[in-house]
């Protein structure tokens, strides 16, 4: 059975979804003949950078990596069944800066993960962000282990690097199910909250806390789960499943429906000026959108580009030219 409510069949439509690599018919097919194939949640492309790291025998690294990838890839985040095509394609790229300490070290992670837009070959960008605070500890061959519920090392720093990747994971499958459904990622912050709440704390851990700044793992989930930002959860279930998704057949209904969410948007962005949850969301949508409305009316055009401008301050100067 395909996740409930992940990608809904659209009644009257008989052409073929192109989801990554591969053709949902012949998905179907195959189920409707008593076949079924499942899989993990998750397709993870992992990069391990340690050019910075000297005195280090690189193979600790593409251990590493392989590692990381095998926990992100093998492990059942949910109690859905995928099908090979469903899975979530991401990138996580772990760029290891300082040594500090005995096999500890200090990087940034950049994540990045992508969702198909219905009828195409197009992927939309989900999340494209970056945490300049994992600090962790890795001896080479060590299982990387994570409860949801504890912090399973008695090592703070082990368990830190299990604790941020299982809470970006989250993240991920929260915004993709709010994506395809109504508020359907609410169960996914709120295990992202649980990580949160039992994160490992200690000397170089850093991110967690809602005092250690305003950009952070606290702030991101926190935005996700406050009640003042209960509209972004409609803004991603209209801008794909009514924006994106039906701009194949009626690109004009579609950018509609994207104004829409501008409007809600910009309405956060006025009771809520420079949270972090927008920022988050500019940053994987802001070329999406210019592109989106460089071909709008005039009127739209315009009233998208003042608003974007607005909101998205970085990337003011390039909603600015689609006028």
């Amino acid at each position: 059975m395909l996740k409930n409510q992940k990608r809904p069949s659209l009644p009257g439509r008989n052409t073929v979804i192109y989801y990554g690599k591969f053709f949902l018919f012949l998905f179907s097919f195959c189920f409707c003949n008593g076949f079924t194939t499942t899989a993990q949640e998750i397709r993870a492309n992992v990069t391990v950078v340690a050019q910075q790291i000297t005195g280090v025998d690189k193979k600790v690294f593409t251990t590493l990596q392989n590692a990381i990838k095998e926990f992100l890839n093998n492990r059942r985040w949910t109690g859905d069944s995928y099908t090979p095509a469903e899975r979530i394609e991401c990138n996580f790229m772990l760029n290891i800066q300082q040594e500090i300490g005995t096999n500890a070290y200090r990087a940034a992670l950049t994540i990045q993960a992508t969702r198909p837009v219905y009828n195409s070959g197009y992927v939309t960008s989900l999340l494209n962000t970056q945490d300049n605070n994992v600090a962790f500890r890795y001896v080479e061959f060590q299982p990387l282990e994570f409860s949801d519920n504890r912090v399973v090392a008695n090592d703070p720093l082990v368990s830190n690097l299990t604790a941020t990747l299982a809470y970006y994971v989250y993240i991920i499958l929260g915004l993709d199910y709010d994506s395809f459904s109504p508020r359907g990622g609410d169960d996914f912050f709120k295990k992202a909250l649980n990580i949160v709440s039992n994160a490992p704390d200690g000397k170089d851990i850093a991110g967690w806390k809602a005092f250690e700044g305003n950009r952070n793992r606290y702030w991101l989930q926190d935005n996700l789960l406050n009640a003042k930002f209960s509209r972004f959860h409609d803004v991603m279930y209209q801008y794909h499943r009514q924006g994106l998704d039906v701009m194949y057949d009626n690109m004009n209904k579609g950018r509609s429906s994207i104004m829409n969410c501008l409007n809600m948007l910009y309405a956060i962005h006025q009771d809520i000026p420079n949270s972090m949850l927008l920022q988050v969301f500019f940053t994987a949508k802001a070329d999406e959108l210019q592109k989106i409305f460089s071909k709008a009316p005039p009127q739209d055009k315009s009233r998208a580009a003042q608003m974007l401008a607005q909101m998205d301050i970085t990337n003011a100067n390039k909603y600015q030219q689609m006028k």
